[in-house]
């Protein structure tokens, strides 16, 4: 290894140190889902297999001398900017993302155009640490369920589609979070990418084996899922589930990405002894080039402005009510909250949570329920994954959405018990009253970027569903006494 190599590694090991250090809360974040969540225990293998790419291309790496350049920075800086805006709106994965972008970024910037170039493919690689699709599972679940259903029409099993429940003769089957699927599917699409990579030359190749990749473990799950209500409606129910754990989850799918392997074998257009780059072709790429205290400096500037005004928003002060109290409404009285199953949404760390019950002189009863934060932060935003009306931890679950009155959400959900619900939510940051959690997001991050207020409340209205009585009715008349939804999330704030 020659001095300038040297010089250079040392600079880059204390850049990832420094930077790992700045961004310690999202390396540890991204580290504990690796190691807790099963879907993303792949993420583990991916840091060796970045070692074995680099590896790969030492020897030709060698022959390069590692100069510093200026265009990198432009990515640093939208790195960074991306990340600041994730922290803002509390969205991990832009944060996660943004970490790792300026990891690549800095090895561009210190490493020259034509190092980066020979590891063009290890950096697009990592973002594969990167945790991500979750985001997929209610379309996944969704997707499956309605494959089942098509499956058992074929096979002759009467069955009733429910949102993600399926009722058959023979039991009642919810297509959980677990079993959409998004696990395989992530997992799969990492493979791809390196197989892709290491065995194909033709993009055309590539991009068909890849989508064979994405593809491929939806309808492998889809079949998976039916071959387990199949099992159950002419044999034993809690064989099948046995079944589908042990056998389809870790057998089925191992011969799945067996299968694709076999398929694409005879399509693989690229020598397994094949050199990775050549660093005689790589000599020519060229760049604006820096001095490495310029480049250091300039990379340090670009990252702590936007960590700065992070922190500045986070240490101000934010204070909502030590108490608060669910309201008293014209025309309605607050009894006892009995439902006929129990219901409580889920707002993880929420400073205040409250529900309650209300009548009216008709007999109709309505729940109440409120989620107060001082401000919202990593594990306690008011919209997200397992938030809300049906959460992660509880039986119910999103059937189908519903006609929502202006600035709300409206869904159904439902438990195995065929237990059911309508629920009209209404989120509130900053001045803006959505049922959007795209739109509570963006005013979340307008608040946090500009400094506004950052106490975010959920108000959600509901009424169980009696029979073939409609519950809207119901929720239309409570809503009607609130009058005003904003004033009451203000007030429930400390902000009216």
């Amino acid at each position: 290894m020659t001095a300038l190599w040297r010089e250079a590694l040392v600079r880059l090991g204390i850049v990832w140190t420094a930077m790992l250090a700045l961004f310690w809360r999202d390396a540890a974040d991204m580290a504990a889902i690796w190691w807790n969540s099963s879907t993303f225990n792949h993420c583990l293998l991916i840091i060796p297999i970045l070692w074995w790419l680099v590896d790969q291309r030492k020897a030709e790496l060698a022959k390069l001398e590692p100069r510093p350049w200026a265009l990198p920075l432009l990515w640093i800086a939208a790195a960074a900017f991306g990340w600041l805006l994730g922290d803002a709106a509390g969205v991990g994965l832009a944060r996660h993302a943004g970490l790792v972008m300026l990891l690549q970024g800095s090895v561009a910037l210190l490493l020259g155009p034509a190092v980066t170039r020979g590891l063009l493919f290890s950096l697009f690689y990592m973002f594969f640490l990167v945790p991500f699709g979750e985001e997929c599972v209610p379309a996944l679940q969704t997707t499956t369920a309605e494959m089942c259903m098509w499956l058992l029409g074929l096979t002759g099993i009467p069955a009733h589609i429910d949102g993600i429940y399926i009722a058959t003769p023979t039991a009642l089957f919810r297509v959980a979070e677990a079993c959409s699927g998004v696990k395989f599917l992530v997992a799969m699409v990492a493979l791809g990418a390196l197989v892709s990579n290491l065995c194909f030359k033709s993009w055309p190749r590539r991009i068909a084996f890849m989508a064979a990749c994405i593809f491929i473990p939806i309808i492998a799950n889809g079949l998976r899922a039916f071959a387990t209500i199949y099992i159950a409606h002419h044999g034993n129910l809690d064989f099948a589930a046995s079944f589908d754990h042990v056998v389809f989850g870790w057998v089925f799918f191992g011969i799945v990405i067996a299968l694709v392997m076999a398929a694409g074998w005879p399509f693989f257009d690229r020598a397994a002894d094949a050199q990775a780059i050549d660093a005689d072709k790589l000599k020519q790429v060229t760049g604006l080039p820096m001095k490495p205290v310029a480049a250091i400096v300039a990379l340090a500037a670009t990252v702590l402005l936007p960590v700065g005004w992070s922190t500045y928003i986070a240490n101000r002060a934010s204070p909502v009510p030590a108490q608060i109290d669910l309201p008293e409404l014209a025309g309605w009285t607050r009894v006892d909250y009995r439902p006929a199953h129990p219901w409580k949404p889920h707002f993880v760390k929420a400073n205040h949570m409250l529900l309650g019950r209300y009548r009216d002189a008709q007999g109709h009863k309505v729940d109440l329920s409120v989620a107060v934060y001082d401000r919202q932060s990593e594990g306690r935003e008011l919209v997200g994954f397992g938030q809300g009306a049906a959460g992660d931890t509880s039986d119910w679950s999103w059937i189908e959405g519903c006609d929502a009155p202006a600035n709300a959400r409206c869904e159904r959900i439902g438990t195995k018990d065929q237990y059911h619900r309508e629920v009209v939510s209404f989120y509130r940051v900053n001045g803006t009253t959505s049922g959007s959690g795209a739109a509570i997001k963006l005013a979340t991050l307008k608040a946090k970027l500009l400094g506004g207020n950052q106490q975010a409340v959920a108000i959600l209205v509901s009424a169980e569903q009696k029979g073939r009585e409609n519950p809207r009715p119901a929720i239309d008349s409570f809503l009607k006494s609130i009058r005003d939804i904003d004033k009451l999330a203000d007030r429930m704030a400390g902000l009216d």
